[in-house]
């Protein structure tokens, strides 16, 4: 029993660092696009909880689609 737990503790020293660097990458470009978007809720959402990237990359590539802007530089009227 001893010997699978030791086993693990470096499993966990290796993988941990690796998770966290995963979550702080997509969590810092998930608060950028929500800022940028003018998206409050979801900047607190992101903000506070923690999904290793999960939440993160739905709100990126799912919900937080940029607007794209027209030629004269304006973001298009919402009907």
């Amino acid at each position: 029993m001893e010997d699978t737990l030791r086993s693990l503790g470096w499993l966990v020293f290796a993988v941990l660092p690796l998770l966290m660097v995963w979550s702080l990458i997509w969590k810092g470009w998930a608060l950028w696009r929500a800022a940028q978007n003018n998206s409050k809720p979801w900047f607190v959402v992101l903000l506070l909880v923690n999904t290793l990237g999960i939440l993160e990359i739905l709100y990126i590539f799912v919900f937080g689609k940029e607007e794209k802007q027209n030629m004269s530089g304006e973001m298009p009227k919402k009907v």
